[in-house]
């Protein structure tokens, strides 16, 4: 059985800088893992109200967690915290399946998760975010987070260009994912 491993790219904007990383990343699992990208654009804002029935886009994203061995999350900072899209998300994924139990499992349950993130600033900040968020909705946060500065060319031609210490990082930071899972 391969392993799987499931991208959540907090950029929703095409060819995003994290959406780049992500793209590296996936290169550092090539032949270890097999990577999806969840699209999560149709994802209203959470209203406990749109829970029942479930949203097709919400049972969508649900069943891609659910399907995935581990989830590696590519964060911009916005005003040096999680961009909503990604938190509102989680606030989804988070919920309980059965509704009736609100303390039983949600789609997250025990996941393995692991964040990078590119930014000029704020780092910091983004990761102690998610080194909170993650295991409070029960998850398992693996490896070290991996960090990265948007290079000053990339403003004018779009292109994100690596620090050697970063793609080395990215492939730590994936054979740990790999590591992690049973």
């Amino acid at each position: 059985m391969s392993k799987k491993v499931l991208f959540i790219v907090g950029s929703l904007r095409e060819g995003s800088f994290n959406h780049q990383m992500a793209l590296e990343a996936e290169k550092a699992l090539a032949g270890k893992a097999e990577v999806s990208y969840l699209d999560y654009s149709a994802i209203p804002l959470f209203n406990q109200e749109l829970e029942v029935p479930t949203l097709p886009a919400v049972a969508a994203a649900r069943e891609a967690v659910l399907a995935a061995d581990a989830i590696w999350i590519f964060s911009p900072v916005y005003n040096f915290s999680i961009p909503g899209t990604v938190k509102n998300l989680l606030d989804w994924l988070s919920r309980a399946i059965d509704l009736s139990d609100t303390r039983g499992a949600s789609a997250l349950q025990d996941k393995i998760v692991t964040v990078s993130s590119v930014a000029n600033a704020g780092h910091e900040q983004l990761f102690a975010i998610y080194k909170d968020l993650l295991p409070f909705i029960r998850t398992q946060v693996v490896g070290e987070f991996t960090a990265a500065r948007v290079n000053d060319s990339a403003w004018a031609d779009g292109k994100l260009v690596l620090e050697d210490s970063v793609a080395t990082s990215l492939k730590q930071q994936a054979e740990d994912l790999v590591q992690a899972i049973q």
